[in-house]
C-alpha cells in the first residue's frame, strides 16, 4: 500500500510538472530560460543553463602515419547559471555551477575530496554612487581573455597564454568603481583581495594572500551590450571603441607554481613558499565588424625553484616567464566570421621548456550571436612539450 501510495504521488509530480512545462513564457531565447521578479518588486531570480559538445582531432607532426589521429568527443561544458537581486536592485547576486567533468576536475585533498561544482557564487552591492562591492568567489581581474565568458569566445576556446599564465577564480572581495573623465572617456578600476588558493579550497589559507588590481581606459566610451567582453563584433560598432587595460597581481607567500592555479609545491615539512607576481597589459578594439585583442603575460618569481630546509631542490619550479597572444577577426554581413590568432609562450630558462608558438585559424557561424553558434579551428603548435602538431576542433554551443 505504502508502495502505491507513493507511486501515485510521484505520477501526480510528474503531471503537475509535465503541466506546467506546456506554458507559454515570454522569455525570449538567449535570456534564461525562468525569469521571475517578486510581486513587491523585493527579489528577483534569472535561471539560464548553457551546453558546449566538442570534438577534436589532433596529429603529431613528427609523425609520418597521419592516418592514426588523436580523436577526442566530450560535452566540454555544461552549466547551470542563476541571477537576480535581493532586497533592492543595487544588491544583486550570481551562482554559477559546472557539471561536465572538465568543470569538476581538480578533486583532491584540499577540496574534500569533492567535485569541484561552484564556479561563481557572489554577491554584488551598489553601496555608494559608482562603488560596488563584490563578495564571494568569482573570477579575479586578471587578463581579459580570462574574464570572457567561455559562452560568448570568439573562437573554440581560449589561448594558451590564458591557460598558462591566467589567475582565474578564487574566493574573497572586490572593490569596483568607475568615472568619466568626459563625456566619453571612461575609466574603471578593480581591487581584490583573495584567499590566493584558488576555486573551492576547503582547507583555508596554506600561504598568504593574494592582491589584485586593474585599470581600465575607454577613450571612446562604452562598448555596445558589454562588448568589450565578448568575442567579435556582433554589435558591428558604429565608431571604434577601445579598451586599454593592465593588471598587476600579488600572490604573497603562493604554495602554487602558478599564483593561484597549477599545482601546489610540496616539501618533507609542508610547502614552499614563495611571492609570485603576475602583470598583464591587454587591448580590445572593435569597428564596424572589425575585432582586435592583444594581451601581454608576466610572471616572476622571488625564490622561483622550490627547495628544501637543506636548499635542497624539491623538483618543484614556479613557471615563470611571459607570453603574447594577438587576435583578430571580421564578422560579415551573413554573420559568418573568420578569426585568426598567434600566441607565443617564452619561459625563463630555468623552467626548462622550449619556446611555444601556436598559430590558429578559425570560422564562426553565429545562428542567434553567441546564444547559438557552431565554430571551428585549426591550429598548428610549434616547439610544444608534446611535440609539434595539427589541431582540428568542432564546436557547437547553446545558451539560454
Amino acid at each position: 500500500m505504502l508502495k502505491l501510495k507513493i507511486t501515485f504521488t510521484s505520477l501526480f509530480l510528474f503531471i503537475v510538472c509535465f503541466v506546467n512545462s506546456q506554458e507559454i513564457t515570454n522569455t525570449k531565447f538567449g535570456k534564461g530560460i525562468l525569469n521571475v521578479v517578486a510581486k513587491d518588486s523585493s527579489w528577483s531570480m534569472r535561471f539560464a543553463t548553457r551546453m558546449q559538445f566538442l570534438s577534436t582531432i589532433g596529429w603529431d607532426i613528427n609523425d609520418d602515419d597521419f592516418s592514426k589521429p588523436k580523436t577526442n568527443f566530450l560535452v566540454r561544458r555544461a552549466r547551470l547559471k542563476f541571477g537576480g537581486f535581493a532586497y533592492s536592485p543595487k544588491l544583486q547576486y550570481k551562482i554559477e555551477l559546472g557539471l561536465s567533468n572538465r568543470d569538476l576536475s581538480g578533486v583532491s585533498e584540499y577540496t574534500s575530496n569533492t567535485p569541484r561544482y561552484i564556479l561563481d557564487a557572489v554577491i554584488k552591492w551598489n553601496f555608494y554612487e559608482n562603488f560596488t562591492l563584490w563578495v564571494g568567489q568569482t573570477k579575479l581581474p586578471g587578463n581579459v581573455e580570462r574574464v570572457i565568458s567561455s559562452a560568448n569566445l570568439q573562437l573554440v576556446d581560449r589561448s594558451r597564454l590564458n591557460s598558462r599564465f591566467n589567475i582565474d577564480r578564487d574566493i574573497g572581495i572586490q572593490l569596483r568603481h568607475h568615472f568619466k573623465l568626459s563625456n566619453n572617456f571612461l575609466i574603471r578600476e578593480v581591487f581584490s583581495v583573495s584567499q590566493g588558493e584558488g576555486r573551492n579550497i576547503t582547507t583555508g589559507n596554506l600561504g598568504g594572500h593574494q592582491y589584485t588590481g586593474r585599470l581600465e581606459l575607454l577613450p571612446f566610451g562604452k562598448f555596445q551590450n558589454k562588448g568589450d567582453y565578448k568575442g567579435g563584433d556582433l554589435k558591428r560598432e558604429q565608431s571604434p571603441k577601445l579598451m586599454l587595460a593592465a593588471t598587476y597581481d600579488f600572490n604573497a607567500d603562493a604554495v602554487k607554481n602558478r599564483s593561484n592555479q597549477g599545482t601546489y609545491m610540496k616539501t618533507s615539512t609542508g610547502f614552499y613558499e614563495t611571492n609570485i607576481s603576475t602583470i598583464f597589459v591587454d587591448a580590445v578594439f572593435k569597428y564596424r565588424g572589425f575585432s582586435f585583442m592583444g594581451e601581454f603575460a608576466d610572471r616572476y618569481a622571488d625564490e622561483a625553484i622550490a627547495v628544501e630546509n637543506d636548499g635542497k631542490p624539491t623538483g618543484d619550479i614556479v613557471q615563470v616567464g611571459n607570453a603574447l597572444n594577438f587576435q583578430a577577426g571580421y564578422l560579415l554581413k551573413n554573420n559568418w566570421e573568420v578569426t585568426g590568432r598567434y600566441t607565443n609562450l617564452n619561459y625563463d630558462a630555468i623552467v626548462g621548456k622550449n619556446l611555444e608558438e601556436q598559430y590558429t585559424f578559425g570560422i564562426s557561424k553565429y545562428i542567434v550571436g553567441h546564444n547559438l553558434k557552431v565554430q571551428s579551428d585549426i591550429s598548428y603548435t610549434t616547439e610544444d612539450s608534446n611535440g609539434s602538431g595539427l589541431m582540428y576542433r568542432l564546436q557547437f554551443d547553446i545558451h539560454f
